[in-house]
């Protein structure tokens, strides 16, 4: 024989704890998922927005105590700042690194710079470039 459930009539004894309990959770992730859309949406602009120098490493050629790094570089008119290299030897401990400074009115810079090194670099690298 079986059992048959019993339920409350509908709407007689009002809503049930567990149905405000689900909305308030649903209200609480809402506003938790906004505030972190909100914060990534901050750090993006200004990780993007404000940055008014970049560059790229072109071409690098290696050589004993040194690394000619050929670097392009993208700013605002009128812009200063700096790009940092480095470079690695073959095992990856650095053996080089330094600040390179580009400022003027040209908003594009070619430019070979020499990266002193303290034994034989096989890599050159853009750790990043920094607007004053």
């Amino acid at each position: 024989m079986s059992t048959a459930r019993t339920r409350p009539p509908e709407g007689r004894y009002g809503r049930a704890s567990a149905d405000r309990d689900d909305r308030t959770l649903k209200i609480v992730g809402a506003v938790l998922g906004a505030a972190l859309l909100a914060l990534i949406g901050y750090f993006a602009y200004h990780y993007v927005g404000q940055n008014r120098i970049s560059a790229e490493v072109i071409e690098f050629d290696t050589s004993k105590n040194a690394v000619q790094v050929h670097l392009e570089v993208r700013k605002d008119a009128g812009a200063s700042g700096y790009c940092t290299v480095r470079s690695q030897a073959e095992n990856g401990a650095e053996v080089g690194r330094a600040n390179f400074r580009f400022d003027g009115d040209a908003t594009r810079i070619d430019k070979v710079v020499t990266l002193r090194t303290t034994s034989p670099g096989t890599t050159a690298e853009l750790l990043g470039c920094h607007a004053d």
